[in-house]
């Protein structure tokens, strides 16, 4: 069994082995004050040119021994918000706050409602939610590792901000106050059965409803946090959506999603099952959405596209004009068929921008 230093080391050797591309294009902008900031976290943010009132806002956390510049290369999420129209906020955790740069999902001082961490991250969403006329019924959250930890957390503690969330390769809410039960969970060593993971949600917030969906994504060959942590992020959040009947599972080449509908017939709960893949952001580079680096991984499936297809973020606006002619982020067909997508080739997706065309709402 690796120790924890061990794999501090090895996640820092990973990173500094790469380094920083001498054509890195940082497309973020620092957000500015955001209140009293007791987590000491810093902010970025991404805003497209001529931002709509009303936008959707996705707030994006990055990984251990990231920055929010990196990851937002590797993962394309500011350049679909050039495409689609909406806004994105980064916070980015400092070295004084963690070495690793993690998000401090596991100090009970960091992933209680209100307090340091995640009250910054809500400081920072009330911001901008302010500054740029964000709708406030169009708020979601995603984040790799520690950051999908974090996700989490804010989805548990602040669930009446989001309307989603997406948790990639990160933990249930809760389980680990320290750094050594953090690396047990990881391991999959120590998690609660669905009472006790279920109890940790509801004592979270004093909130009753309606609850953000939620999606899960993970690699079969995750070795640093493996996969027994989604099944328990499933199970933590089934009891609160009500989750009644047996799920839908849909295979495509390697990969498996798995839909849990609620009580209202909408899909809840969904969990993306990487086969093969290792820890990291699925990614898909012929997409023209990011880049492939330590930890995204390109494995023929955009995490990024399909999540905020989920969201609506891509069926309800058209795309943009691009600005600068000399670049184009079309996305080619891509060799992962949409699970949207029914087997004569007209799914969900493609009936809804059908309807917003006749309705003259898209071109």
């Amino acid at each position: 069994m690796r120790s924890i230093s061990d794999t501090i080391e090895r996640l820092s050797k990973l990173r500094s082995a790469h380094g920083p591309s001498p054509l890195f294009d940082d497309r973020l902008t620092d957000l500015g004050p955001f209140g009293s900031n007791r987590g000491g976290l810093e902010a970025k943010i991404h805003i497209p040119k001529g931002l709509m009132p009303r936008a959707p806002l996705v707030v994006v956390l990055h990984g251990c021994t990231q920055t929010a510049s990196a990851y937002d290369q590797g993962s394309g999420w500011s350049r679909l918000a050039d495409d689609y129209g909406f806004a994105v906020l980064f916070p980015q955790q400092t070295r004084s706050n963690n070495a690793n740069t993690c998000f401090n999902w596991f100090e009970p001082g960091d992933f209680r409602r209100d307090q340091g961490e995640a009250v910054t991250i809500r400081q920072m969403i009330e911001t901008v939610t302010s500054q740029y006329d964000i709708d406030r019924s169009r708020i979601f959250i995603t984040g790799l590792s520690a950051g999908g930890a974090m996700a989490n957390v804010m989805l548990a503690t602040h669930p009446e901000l989001f309307a989603g969330g997406a948790i990639i390769a990160g933990l249930p809410y809760g389980t680990a106050t320290k750094v050594s039960e953090a690396f047990d969970r990881m391991r999959g060593h120590g998690l609660p059965g669905p009472d006790g993971l279920q109890a940790l949600l509801r004592s979270a917030s004093p909130h009753t409803g309606p609850w953000p969906s939620i999606s899960v994504w993970q690699g079969t060959n995750d070795h640093t946090v493996v996969p027994a942590n989604a099944l328990a992020i499933i199970e933590q959040w089934r009891s609160v959506h009500g989750v009644q009947h047996p799920p839908v599972t849909e295979r495509t080449n390697r990969h498996q999603r798995t839909v849990w509908k609620g009580a209202d017939g909408r899909e809840a709960l969904e969990l993306y099952q990487l086969g093969g893949m290792g820890h990291g952001t699925p990614i898909d580079v012929p997409s023209g959405y990011g880049k492939a680096g330590p930890y995204m991984l390109d494995v023929g499936i955009s995490s990024t596209q399909h999540i905020a297809r989920s969201w609506g973020l891509i069926a309800s606006f058209e795309k943009r004009v691009n600005l600068d002619p000399g670049k184009s982020h079309e996305p080619p067909a891509s060799t992962f068929q949409s699970p949207y997508a029914s087997e004569n080739g007209t799914g969900i997706q493609q009936t809804i921008e059908k309807a917003l065309r006749a309705a003259g709402l898209m071109k």
